[in-house]
């Protein structure tokens, strides 16, 4: 069972895609919180600057290769002796009309944002269950996994996969005390958000009109997010598991 009253630091956490976004300050508020840990990526001149910068331990991965989330997984526990909280944030981006998108950009897609989540799923529960101790595990999903956005349905199907498979994930793994939940953030000030906003005919305008239909009136921040992941990550969220925490500033409760 997670003991409440472990110190912070003897415990390991291992962000995929932490080089950009998210996942960096994901990981940065991890290390603030007090874990150690792993970040990995494929961009290693990336990665290897952010690991410096908060203060992490970087481990490449090609997580779409066979057998590189089981690698990955070992790779962390000989490194830092354990493993207590998996982030599954690797994802690849896609848009485009349903009907025009190839079957295979509908397998990259799905190759990065789930079967390669699944396999460090897969990798990282039987980590946890074998050392006896419990963890969590945090898949980062969408929104767009619960509603539907013109050019985004592949996008939209690979996290609403990964949302149906927090669910059952939780239900299976929770006789090990490996909690699985979901975190959805909303449109959120990534570099991708900024390069979408700077590409359109009047950006001061596109930013205000969303943020208008969102209740709270603001974009999410990358901190809001990793807040969100630092709770789930932590022992005071011991009793929580099979959920799925929308970040979107009230969105989706409209």
């Amino acid at each position: 069972m997670l003991n409440p009253e472990a110190p912070e630091q003897s415990r390991v956490a291992l962000v995929t895609g932490a080089t950009s976004g998210i996942g960096v300050e994901i990981a940065r508020r991890l290390v603030e919180d007090g874990l150690r840990v792993v970040i990995s990526g494929r961009s290693r001149e990336r990665a290897e600057s952010v690991a410096d910068d908060i203060g992490a331990r970087f481990i490449a991965a090609d997580l779409t290769a066979p057998g590189a989330a089981d690698e990955l997984v070992a790779a962390t526990v000989a490194a830092e002796g354990r493993l207590d909280v998996l982030v599954n944030n690797a994802a690849s981006d896609h848009t485009g009309w349903l009907l025009d998108t190839p079957a295979d950009e509908v397998r990259t897609t799905f190759e990065t944002n789930v079967f390669a989540a699944i396999a460090c799923l897969q990798a990282a529960g039987r980590a946890m269950r074998d050392a006896g101790r419990g963890g969590s595990i945090i898949n980062i999903t969408s929104r767009l996994a619960s509603i539907g956005v013109p050019t985004m349905s592949v996008y939209s199907a690979s996290k609403g996969a990964m949302l149906a498979l927090t669910t059952a994930a939780a239900v299976e793994l929770a006789p090990h005390d490996i909690r699985v939940n979901a975190v959805a953030p909303g449109m959120t000030r990534t570099p991708l958000y900024e390069s979408w906003v700077a590409e359109q005919d009047d950006p001061a305008a596109t930013e205000q009109r969303v943020a208008a239909a969102i209740p709270l009136q603001r974009i999410a921040t990358p901190q809001d997010v990793a807040a969100t992941v630092a709770f789930l990550a932590s022992p005071g969220a011991a009793y929580i598991t099979g959920t799925s925490i929308p970040v979107d500033g009230g969105y989706l409760a409209q």
